[in-house]
């Protein structure tokens, strides 16, 4: 099952996972995790199609600058999409997923949470909660037996970027230090 705010990219994914695999069923909706309504109709639909849980993929992320730019409505938003949103869907999961042994908890963070850059301390405040969010939900949930993982990528092709998708994958290919280096 998946979800996200806007229908275009929800739409792509169905089709691609279609495209794949043409007997899995994938459920969509469309929702805002910055929403607790918008939680409950998720996690309602978990429910009655999936009939339990056994892996959260918590990937809503908005971008932002720093916090000269803005005002308080703003940068409540982000958070409630990046920090808010992902402690609410794993609240909601947790509570599905135990006595589920192997279950998984898979939260995707930045390398900004250490990286830090100039000019986008809102963004990178939202990241270094999900990172210490991670660390201490694996402490938490672990003996549970849900396992908790943090993925904290560099770039990478997103929507978030302002950028063309081939000018994207331009600067990535352009980044050495991420291609698998082989001896002559």
């Amino acid at each position: 099952m998946i979800f996200g705010r806007n229908q275009g990219p929800i739409d792509e994914t169905l089709s691609a996972v279609r495209t794949l695999d043409k007997e899995t069923e994938c459920y969509a909706m469309r929702a805002d995790v910055a929403d607790p309504e918008e939680i409950s109709r998720i996690f309602a639909m978990v429910d009655s199609q999936l009939g339990g849980l056994d892996v959260l993929i918590n990937n809503a992320a908005l971008p932002f600058n720093g916090v000269m730019e803005g005002k308080y409505q703003d940068w409540q938003y982000i958070l409630n999409t990046n920090v808010l949103g992902y402690m609410a869907c794993t609240h909601q999961a947790v509570l599905r997923m135990q006595g589920n042994l192997g279950s998984h908890i898979v939260n995707i963070g930045s390398i900004s949470a250490d990286e830090r850059g100039k000019d986008s301390s809102v963004y990178v405040a939202t990241k270094a909660a999900i990172q210490g969010f991670s660390e201490s939900l694996r402490k938490e949930v672990n003996e549970l037996g849900i396992k908790v993982s943090l993925i904290e990528s560099g770039l990478v092709g997103s929507d978030m970027v302002d950028e063309d998708p081939a000018a994207q994958r331009k600067k990535i290919d352009a980044m050495e230090c991420w291609k698998l280096k082989t001896s002559p």
